[in-house]
């Protein structure tokens, strides 16, 4: 008899041929409970990705966080996982929020988009960047964390994140670290993908950018706890 694991492990596996052009908005329930917000989007099929994924990742923290993280898309281990951000990237967030003196389970973490996209390499499932269609398929989702978590800050981690509160012009290396407005959030501050930080081609590097992402998240809670 097959495990959840083993069935999952098959499950994500494979790789399905799907329509791209197949997508509509999310179908948000009206509802001010957040956690019934979570179970529904566990059966969202607005755009095609669910299909490729293992689960939803849907958002999680307090309700009243005054801080809100949003990402791009869950990874290959929070997709099997089914929670936001326990990655690699997720781990140095950590770290990162800590040194920043901000508590984990005291921020609400989310991403812009909630299936996991990627394309098959060898026996790896590597990432790939959400389009137009698919952010704005899953738009609903975000608009009703935002409107019941009620962050005094949201904060943008990466450019898909920013550009999708911000404008596609928006550019995290011009604007990074600056309190800004949006039509959906009142305060908004963007700065890098903790993934970018792996990515740094030596140890030089990986420490300078940490450091200002660092310096960013402290901005942040600056900026939350303003009236």
């Amino acid at each position: 008899m097959a495990t959840l694991g083993t069935t999952r492990r098959k499950r994500t596996a494979k790789f399905v041929a799907v329509d791209e052009q197949d997508w509509k908005p999310a179908p948000v329930p009206k509802t001010s409970s957040l956690k019934t917000v979570a179970k529904a989007a566990r059966s969202c099929t607005a755009c095609h990705l669910y299909k490729r994924a293992t689960q939803t990742v849907f958002g999680e923290g307090p309700k009243n966080a005054r801080l809100m993280l949003l990402g791009e898309q869950p990874g290959d281990q929070e997709d099997l996982a089914g929670r936001p951000f326990v990655g690699p990237a997720g781990k140095l967030l950590d770290r990162a929020l800590e040194e920043a003196g901000i508590k984990r389970n005291e921020v609400y973490v989310t991403n812009t988009v909630k299936h996991f996209k990627w394309e098959p390499r060898g026996k790896r499932r590597l990432h790939q960047k959400p389009n137009a269609r698919e952010i704005a398929a899953c738009r609903p989702w975000l608009e009703t964390e935002l409107r019941l978590v009620r962050p005094k800050l949201l904060v943008c981690l990466g450019a898909t994140a920013a550009q999708s509160i911000l404008g596609p012009s928006f550019r995290v290396t011009r604007e990074r670290g600056k309190v800004l407005g949006s039509e959906i959030a009142a305060k908004v501050l963007a700065t890098v993908h903790p993934s970018s930080l792996l990515r740094q081609p030596d140890e030089k590097s990986r420490q300078r950018e940490y450091t200002r992402f660092v310096a960013d998240l402290r901005a942040a809670l600056k900026a939350s706890a303003a009236k």
